[in-house]
């Protein structure tokens, strides 16, 4: 795993300074050549998946495998800008590539058709960051337990409608610079007062801190405990998206995709009842969630697909490169009220 505290920078060349000169001007050169020495994992190739590699892909980093067993349909064409429209049918890991390989030749970029659920363990350490966009819960709340015993960083997410989530867990010691405004020292004399003592900010010239930050696992972080007095103390900051997050990832399980507009009535009725199981499993009030939400979580939405992609996607840029603070845990997005909101469930 890459450490800006213990391993070497790869070299970035001449050509691929030229070709990252922007993002080295923004956040530097040693963030590049950490980006530069990554490889990443990304699983699901949907509309939320083909955002993820472009924004991966652009950025930089050494090698991108993008991994999808499931075929091209008329559906996924219209959220996946990656595949063909002539590539219905095949292999969607398969027909992404040659498009994604095209955003940038620097970037190793290779395919795999495989289902994720089949891979051994041995498969996903071989990489820096591993991403599953789409996936159930058992199998992202496997792939985190073992990515985070072996210091790999794990980033989920999904879309559902005009609905959006991403998980990300970094380890328990996910270190990182920010950069801030330099502090200058007083020049008066002990005739200007007490203000003219204060240390003041200057604006044209910062300075980069070393930081730490702590994450707890998918698990952890989907298994509160809602009847303590401490849950129930950050139940006011706690936004819905979380509680409709467990009921999606159950419709996930029961069924084996998401909402499917085809089958609107019957997947309505059982998102309500999934709904009710899932609050009172909770211990948390049946109000909570109303029936509202029902109506908005069918289909890949392109736009929402480019939101929390892009956000996906920059996470896992900022925690390659160890630049600037991370979201800590969840973000979630409702496309209904164009916003986002960032959650943290810390260890306990």
């Amino acid at each position: 795993m890459i450490d800006m505290f213990e391993k070497e920078d790869p070299v970035i060349s001449e050509e691929e300074a030229a070709q990252y000169d922007r993002q080295i001007r923004l956040w530097g050169l040693d963030a590049q050549k950490r980006l530069r020495g990554s490889r990443v994992l990304l699983a699901g190739l949907g509309g939320l998946g083909a955002e993820v590699a472009k924004n991966l892909i652009l950025a930089g980093v050494k090698g991108l495998t993008l991994l999808d067993h499931e075929k091209v349909t008329e559906e996924s064409c219209r959220a996946q800008f990656l595949v063909p429209v002539k590539a219905r049918g095949q292999n969607r890991a398969l027909a992404s590539l040659e498009r994604g390989q095209n955003l940038n030749p620097m970037v190793e970029v290779r395919a795999d058709p495989d289902r994720v659920e089949d891979k051994p363990d041995d498969f996903f350490l071989k990489y820096d960051a591993v991403c599953l966009t789409g996936c159930s819960r058992d199998l992202m709340v496997r792939v985190d337990q073992l990515c985070s015993k072996h210091n790999i960083k794990v980033f989920c997410g999904d879309v559902y409608g005009y609905y959006g989530y991403m998980f990300c867990n970094l380890g328990k010691e996910h270190k990182y610079v920010e950069e801030k405004l330099k502090l200058v020292k007083p020049t008066g004399n002990s005739n200007d007062g007490p203000e003219a003592k204060k240390a003041k900010v200057d604006p044209n010239e910062t300075t980069m801190v070393k930081k730490t930050a702590s994450f707890c696992a998918l698990k952890e972080a989907l298994e509160v405990d809602w009847t303590t007095e401490k849950a129930k103390a950050g139940m006011k900051r706690t936004p819905v998206d979380y509680f409709m997050l467990h009921v999606l990832l159950k419709f996930r399980t029961d069924k084996g995709r998401a909402p499917d507009p085809q089958s609107y009535p019957e997947d309505s009725r059982l998102l309500r009842q999934i709904r009710d199981d899932v609050l009172e499993a909770l211990a948390v009030s049946a109000d909570l969630l109303n029936d509202d939400f029902i109506s908005y979580c069918f289909s890949e939405m392109s736009p929402v697909c480019a939101v929390v992609g892009g956000v996906l996607g920059q996470e896992v840029v900022k925690a390659l490169s160890q630049r600037d603070p991370p979201h800590r845990n969840f973000f979630f997005f409702d496309g209904r009220k164009g916003n986002g909101v960032v959650d943290y469930f810390g260890p306990n």
